[in-house]
Formats: structure tokens, C-alpha cells, sequence
């Protein structure tokens, strides 16, 4: 059923009002997002759901600053993204925001380790080797930091994609399908860390995935269809899901 998501002390970080998105124009025009008011809460593992075509990915999209919305405001982190130039706004993605994609997206001539300092070597920022050292073992990678990635199985370049995106302390993390490559023991790591991330450092986890058993994984369920939210599940369990998506996925 759907339930009130308890309060943390955390905060909120990020939200979006009266959020739409539209693509084209006249009659070829297509509205992606309805309006949309959401809150994600800091230090929590929020999952998106919804049929193709729902608006889940444009919702992520918008709200990481990947794709500026038609109307309304995207606050991320205390910053209203509206208010950002193009440069303070890759600036700020560079620096506030964590991003892991299906594709892994791993430079192939870069070791494991070159590849989690990366977003730090980009931003002229210096490595904290106690926060690298800490997630290289929360996320079993120390005997293979000095592998490059077609060296590694595909559970193995996830969780270097994971350990890029957390190495510089992001405010939120947005994941994109983060299984979407990988079978079910190595999608298990995977979802199996990122709720690690969330319980032991606190960090803010918004996944977009149409997989049922990934969004058990999460601490809140957001539910699109058509633009706009659906429901909110708090730690639903999987007869849940299926029931507020519908049958659709």
C-alpha cells in the first residue's frame, strides 16, 4: 500500500515543481513530464519506476541537469539548476553529482584505479585516499585496481563505476539502469552496494530501473505513468510493485 515516507534528519536533495518536459511542438509535440512535484530524501535509496514511455528517464534526466525541462524548477543540493549558465552547470555536475550508467562507461586504456579518481583528476581536485581506500574495500576492489576494464567481468566494471561516482562525495547519485547489462548474480553486487553507499555513508541514491527485484533493493519506490507520479512505496515489497505498476514495466 501507499505509506509516508518517515522523515530524515538529512534533508531533502533534491525536488522538482510543476516540472513538465515537452518534446516537438504542435501536433507532433509530446508532454514526457506532467507537472511533476517530488521530493527525494537525502541519505535514502529511491528507485523510479514506470512503463516505457512513462517519463521515469526524463524525470532522472532533469533532475541530474542532463536535459532542461520545458517548465517548473529542479533544486538539487540547495541550487536551483535554473539559475546555472551552461558552464556552472557542468561545473556543478561535475562536482555535486554521481552518475552511473548501464554501459559502465569506463575509459579502456585506464586502470581500475585511474578510473575512480578520474572525476577528481577532472576537477583539479586532490584524491582522499582514506574515502578511495574506503570504498575500494566496501566494494571488494583491492586486488583489482590495477586491471583496465576489459580485464574485469561486467559486475566488476559496475562497481569501479559505482566506486567513480562516490570517490568525490557527490551530494546525489543517479543511476540509469545500473543492471541493465549484467546478469542476476552480478545485478545482486551491484544493488547489494549501492544500498551499502546509502546505509554506511549516508549517500543520496536515485535508480532508474523497469526490474522489479532492483527496486526491492530501495528504501522508497516512485511510481510515473504518463508524465506524472503515480504512488510512492515505502519499502514495498515485490506484490507491491506489481500492483501499483499495473502489470506494466
Amino acid at each position: 500500500m501507499t505509506q509516508t515516507l518517515p522523515e530524515t534528519a538529512l534533508g531533502v536533495a533534491a525536488s522538482a515543481r510543476s516540472l513538465t518536459r515537452t518534446y516537438g511542438t504542435g501536433d507532433t509535440a509530446v508532454a514526457a513530464l506532467r507537472g511533476v512535484d517530488l521530493d527525494i530524501p537525502a541519505g535514502r535509496f529511491t528507485a523510479i519506476m514506470g512503463p516505457s514511455g512513462s517519463g521515469k528517464s526524463t524525470l532522472m534526466h532533469c533532475l541530474a541537469g542532463l536535459d532542461q525541462p520545458t517548465s517548473g524548477t529542479v533544486t538539487v543540493a540547495g541550487t536551483e539548476l535554473h539559475d546555472l549558465d551552461d558552464d556552472a552547470l557542468t561545473r556543478f555536475r561535475r562536482e555535486r553529482v554521481g552518475f552511473v550508467f548501464q554501459a559502465f562507461n569506463l575509459l579502456p586504456m585506464l586502470t581500475a584505479a585511474q578510473n575512480i579518481a578520474l572525476p577528481l583528476e577532472l576537477a583539479g581536485r586532490e584524491l582522499d585516499r582514506a574515502r578511495f581506500d574506503a570504498l575500494v574495500r566496501t566494494l571488494g576492489l583491492a586486488d583489482r585496481l590495477g586491471h583496465r576494464p576489459s580485464e574485469l567481468s561486467g559486475g566488476q566494471q559496475q562497481r569501479v563505476a559505482i566506486a567513480r561516482a562516490l570517490v568525490h562525495a557527490p551530494a546525489i547519485v543517479f543511476a540509469d539502469e545500473p543492471t541493465g547489462n549484467l546478469d542476476s548474480r552480478s545485478s545482486a553486487e551491484v544493488l547489494g552496494q549501492l544500498r551499502r553507499s546509502v546505509r554506511e555513508h549516508q549517500q543520496t541514491v536515485v535508480m532508474v530501473t523497469h526490474e522489479i527485484e532492483a527496486a526491492t533493493y530501495a528504501d522508497e519506490v516512485v511510481v510515473i505513468a504518463d508524465g506524472t507520479v503515480r504512488t510512492r512505496l515505502v519499502a514495498p515489497a515485490t506484490d507491491e510493485l506489481v500492483a501499483a505498476l499495473g502489470g506494466d514495466r
